[in-house]
């Protein structure tokens, strides 16, 4: 197997807090984690999503109703007006 050296440009004090946790957690080294990682992302065994920091997490009540209300428009018992264009939007908007 052919190695090569991967470089990767970064702020050194996340180089240092990374290997702090890196050790933290058990591993050798740094690389070990970055090894590990790359290896089972390759294999798609890893799949990575990123969300925003301010996700809001609804209380259960406000999910429960939220929830209701999905279920009422999919099954049509509430009614969902859906406009064509912005015209069409503009109109329904004014008409109430």
């Amino acid at each position: 197997m052919q190695k090569i050296t991967l470089q990767i440009p970064m702020d050194s004090r996340l180089k240092i807090e990374a290997e702090k946790a890196a050790l933290d957690q058990g591993f050798s080294s740094l690389q070990e984690v970055l090894r590990i990682f790359m290896k089972r992302f390759a294999s798609k065994k890893i799949d990575i999503s990123f969300e925003e920091e301010n996700v809001i997490h609804l209380s259960p009540k406000a999910d429960r109703r939220y929830a209701k209300i999905m279920r009422d428009i999919e099954s049509g018992k509430e009614k969902v007006y859906m406009a064509k264009n912005v015209d069409d939007l503009m109109k329904q908007l004014n008409a109430k």
